[in-house]
């Protein structure tokens, strides 16, 4: 049984070393993550989720101040308050941080899932404008660079790509 498998095996390795130059001219690769960088709709998908995190951060960042600062208030007023009323000023500022904290997770994740929509929908326009180009050019695979461990850089069809998806979708909607 085994010397049967390695029969099949050498043979399979035979035919395809054999025609190995005629498919190896039909497969192309691209580079996904700079089409989604520098496409007009990836750049300006991703300024706007820049945008999105910078004010949600700023916002975040100017309650954590105040937070701090009423915590510092508290810590003064220590000595001064009745341990019931310090315990209940120092609850509720927890249950402030704790919720802030829940906020910022809520925003990470909204913007998380903001950008993999934008991933998705640029994909979704790629794929016909890929199919169209593939079938122009007599292309039997296109494969994301990122799986190929070494290619001839004249099968990259990235730049190629980048140009007429720029022409055919100037942005994402991020809503």
């Amino acid at each position: 049984m085994k010397k049967y498998i390695k029969t099949i095996s050498i043979i399979l390795f035979v035919i395809l070393v054999s025609h190995g130059k005629a498919i190896s001219n039909e497969i192309y690769f691209i580079d996904f993550s700079k089409v989604m960088n520098e496409s007009t709709a990836g750049k300006k998908a991703q300024d706007q989720l820049k945008n999105l995190f910078k004010n949600s951060n700023k916002k975040i960042n100017e309650t954590g101040k105040k937070l701090k600062e009423e915590e510092n208030k508290l810590i003064s007023q220590k000595t001064v308050l009745s341990k019931d009323e310090y315990k209940k000023k120092a609850d509720a500022l927890r249950k402030k941080v704790f919720n802030l904290n829940k906020e910022r997770e809520n925003a990470i994740k909204d913007i998380a899932k903001k950008r993999a929509k934008a991933k998705d929908e640029l994909l979704k326009k790629l794929n016909p404008i890929l199919g169209k180009y593939m079938e122009e050019k007599n292309i039997a695979a296109v494969i994301d660079k990122k799986n190929v461990l070494m290619g001839n850089k004249k099968f990259e069809l990235t730049n190629e790509i980048i140009d007429i998806l720029n022409k055919e979708l100037k942005s994402i909607n991020l809503n």
